[in-house]
């Protein structure tokens, strides 16, 4: 190099920045992503063969804990006041489907009396939320 002369640049990207980053934000992400579920936690009825979940759009999911309580979503919501809260929980759906996630400990009655509860609403086909035996995966 002579004086006078400009500096030559050297056009390299060093990725290790990068690669630290999204590798911290994946880690994040995945210690997140378990609490990020609506509604109270539930142990689920156990089945032979539950079917797949499917997708969560248009979905409202309604929670049944081991007291009895009714949830829509992650709201408590009083059994009197069902049908208001389900049809505000609606509003933004397009086609909402509604899921009932029961506890194991519920009598069927419970879980029948909050079926009711969603048909008197307006809603038609209820889905219910159950466990594997074996695979430990949920389904509808």
């Amino acid at each position: 190099m002579r004086l006078g002369e400009g500096a030559k640049m050297q056009a390299s990207i060093n990725v290790t920045p990068l690669v630290d980053v999204v590798l911290v934000l994946l880690i994040i992400f995945m210690v997140m992503a378990p609490q990020m579920r609506k509604g109270p936690d539930v142990r689920l009825p156990k089945t032979e063969k539950p079917s797949q979940q499917g997708d969560e759009r248009g979905r409202i999911l309604v929670s049944i804990d081991e007291k009895g309580g009714l949830w829509i979503n992650d709201n408590a919501v009083a059994p009197e006041n069902f049908g208001e809260a389900l049809h505000a929980a609606a509003a933004a759906e397009t086609d909402p489907k509604v899921v009932i996630r029961g506890s194991a400990n519920l009598n069927f009655r419970q879980v029948r009396d909050a079926m009711q509860a969603v048909e008197q609403a307006g809603f038609r086909g209820v889905g219910l939320i159950a466990k594997g035996r074996n695979t430990g995966a949920q389904g509808e």
